[in-house]
């Protein structure tokens, strides 16, 4: 039997998240559907990412084992033949027989999109937080910043979660850099709107773990908060310390590292480099 490395981009505004629920229609159930029905059965589907209602993609992946031996270009077509045009496959290739999208990974980047203004581009709403106030991005790179490494970040965790652990690494933590506004805003390539991204890469998130550290830091950008006290809600391990979560719509899971490669999307270009970056 075949392993089977997908990775897919999807606007995830009407569905449930990546997780198959009991109601609502979901990634990784429209997945699975349209595989049933090329393979002729069940083919349980695992996503790298299980990306919340209402978050997208455009780097997620996903493994399954496959019977049918049709190369992976046509897989490709017969798999977004049969989806959503709102989730689309991007590229299929034959993996190593223990890969596994969540466990092989190594690391996983989120970005966040806010755009600050008085109003948002009416095309590009559904992507983006709409944040009508100015926003100082050098001070939220400061309360970034206290977060890289490795901290129990059990002040950004959203309630009704269960792990082991809320300990997690975050190898980077910044908001993109700005040179098209004077209000430290960054025009997007697409819509035209001014916005700022904020990106973390970090070994494992918990749940709503990104929408509340940019909640956060939005306040900070604001001015209602100061850096050092974001550093302090991160010390104090107590949810109430920290800032709002942040509306799901801005957030994408844009790139998926496993060390000796990295599927993704980056400045507007999907990516899918090798061990020297190539």
């Amino acid at each position: 039997m075949r392993t089977i490395k997908l990775s897919l981009a999807y606007d995830g505004t009407r569905y449930v998240g990546w997780q198959r629920q009991a109601e609502g229609a979901s990634i990784q159930g429209l997945l699975e559907d349209a595989l049933a029905e090329i393979d002729g059965e069940v083919v349980p589907v695992v996503g790298a990412g299980r990306t919340d209602a209402g978050v997208h993609a455009l780097g997620q992946v996903a493994s399954f084992h496959l019977r049918h031996t049709m190369p992976v270009e046509t897989l490709v077509r017969a798999l977004n033949a049969r989806l959503p045009e709102d989730v689309r496959v991007l590229r299929a290739e034959e993996a190593e027989p223990g890969f596994h999208a969540r466990y092989s990974a190594r690391a996983k980047t989120y970005r966040y999109r806010l755009s600050v203004g008085a109003a948002a581009d009416p095309f590009g709403w559904r992507f983006v937080w709409q944040v009508p106030t100015r926003l100082d991005p050098d001070a939220m790179q400061q309360a970034l910043s206290t977060m890289v490494g490795q901290h129990d970040f059990a002040s950004f965790q959203g309630a009704g979660s269960s792990v082991r652990t809320t300990v997690r690494t975050v190898m980077t933590a910044r908001v993109l850099p700005a040179p098209s506004g004077s209000d430290g805003s960054l025009a997007d390539p697409v819509l035209g709107a001014p916005v700022l991204h904020v990106e973390i890469t970090a070994d494992g998130f918990l749940r709503h773990m990104v929408r509340t550290i940019v909640g956060t830091v939005v306040e900070v950008g604001q001015g209602r908060r100061s850096p050092a006290e974001v550093a302090e809600a991160l010390a104090a391990r107590d949810r109430a310390r920290a800032g709002p979560t942040a509306p799901a719509r801005g957030l994408f899971l844009v790139g998926v590292d496993y060390g000796t490669a990295q599927v993704g999307y980056h400045e507007g270009l999907h990516f899918h480099r090798g061990p020297h970056g190539a």
